[in-house]
């Protein structure tokens, strides 16, 4: 294949994902909250009224949003802001990027995670200032202006990282449809607030907790109670997502923050997907209270909380051997580690710690199994519910995979014949003796 045609092929499925992806968000909502979350129903609302007919009878009303909607994300925008600035916790540092830049977090997202909640609890039910079903009311408001404000601000971050990027890591591959799909710089900062961190963990993330207990809130509003299928599946989620906030500094470590830039593919992922796409579960069991009993509550309960436990447990050994620069135990032994070393874009020799020890003896990526199986426990509370409430684990499969073949590529070219060691030592890449 030609350069040209490379690259007017990468174009053609970049350009394929902006126009699929906003319909696909808004799809699901509808089909969730307007056709009882059936996709036979789905199929027979297009049929009668047409595809392009059908999709503007249901982003059509919610396509700019409302006034209610764009007060709801203001003022959560506005109050994740101040607990990020005003919040105390430790400036940590990023991994040093290819062109030398070290990127500083303020380590505070697992006490904005809790004040996020504990707001949301004293507003909503103690102060009665706004009812919390009132946002499941509001969703196709809410997505459709989400919509709306990402694409904007994905073209403004494309035009400051032309102009003013805040990093050396920037720049641009001459094609617009690319560079606002991958983006033009690494880390864009705007009046001194480090964008991929706000719209990642702040925004994107922190969204997602707060919707699925207004989720709960809209069944118990119809229904008179909270069924217990509701309950394990936003249980879990909680969980997950507390776990991932309290270990933030490590996420700023990992692929989505070093390679990613600020483009549509992350910052209308977080600010839209992320909404829409894993709630979803929740979202569905709203209309759909399923009893499922003690026995399978405590199953996925329990197979969930291991599934974070295991994964949490392999994240922390691969950090603790990096932080003590291989002189660490795994399991009562030495961890076994290869040093891989590597020139930086600066011509410059540096090291990095391959793990071949432990839980990453097992294989490359196994930590994506916990990831995977945690989101099918959360998903399993909706029983026979057809393909929606299960559309998040289909998905995080596909990226995952997809994850790991990228992080192999990357890490091949980067480490060259260590990495052929690695590789030997470790074969597979997610589950052993599969893949």
């Amino acid at each position: 294949m030609t350069k040209r045609s490379h690259t007017f092929s990468r174009n053609m499925g970049v350009l394929a994902i902006i126009l699929v992806t906003p319909p696909v968000a808004i799809i699901l909502w509808y089909t969730d909250q307007h056709l009882h979350g059936s996709v036979s129903e789905l199929f027979r609302f297009f049929r009668d009224h047409g595809f392009f007919g059908g999709l503007w009878k249901m982003w059509g009303p919610v396509f700019w949003g409302s006034s209610t909607a764009w007060s709801i994300l203001g003022i959560f925008a506005a109050t994740e802001l101040v607990l990020m600035k005003i919040l105390p916790g430790k400036k940590v540092q990023g991994p040093v990027t290819p062109k030398g830049y070290t990127p500083v977090y303020r380590n505070n997202g697992f006490a904005a995670f809790l004040v996020s909640l504990f707001l949301f609890w004293l507003l909503g039910y103690q102060m009665k200032l706004f009812r919390p079903a009132m946002i499941y009311d509001h969703f196709g408001e809410i997505l459709g202006a989400l919509n709306i404000f990402s694409l904007s601000f994905t073209l403004l971050l494309y035009v400051k990282g032309l102009c003013c990027p805040t990093t050396p890591d920037s720049g641009t591959t001459g094609s617009f449809l690319f560079d606002y799909y991958w983006g033009t710089d690494l880390y864009p900062h705007i009046l001194g607030i480090n964008v991929k961190h706000f719209a990642n963990c702040r925004f994107g993330m922190m969204s997602w907790p707060l919707l699925i207990l207004a989720f709960a809130a809209k069944q118990h509003e119809m229904y008179g109670t909270v069924s217990d299928s509701m309950i394990v599946s936003v249980f879990l989620q909680l969980v997950y997502v507390g776990i991932f906030f309290y270990y933030e500094s490590g996420y700023f470590k990992t692929m989505d923050i070093q390679v990613d830039r600020a483009g549509y593919y992350l910052i209308w992922g977080v600010m839209v997907w992320v909404p829409s796409v894993y709630t979803l579960t929740a979202h569905w069991l709203v209309n759909h209270p399923i009893h499922i009993g003690p026995v399978l509550s405590v199953l996925f309960v329990g197979v969930g909380l291991f599934s974070f436990w295991s994964k949490t447990s392999m994240n922390r050994q691969r950090i603790r051997v990096r932080e003590h620069d291989g002189n660490y135990n795994i399991w009562g032994h030495p961890a076994r580690i290869i040093r891989a070393r590597y020139t930086d874009d600066k011509g410059e020799e540096r090291e990095s710690i391959l793990l071949v020890d432990g839980w990453w003896r097992i294989a490359r990526h196994f930590h994506y199994v916990g990831e995977i199986l945690g989101a099918l426990c959360w998903s399993l509370p909706a029983l026979a519910g057809g393909i929606i409430p299960y559309f998040y684990v289909f998905y995080l499969t596909l990226l995952l995979v997809h994850r790991a073949r990228r992080d192999d590529k990357r890490c091949r070219l980067k480490y060259g014949k260590y990495w052929e060691e690695y590789t030997k030592q470790v074969p597979y890449k997610i589950l052993p003796g599969v893949f």
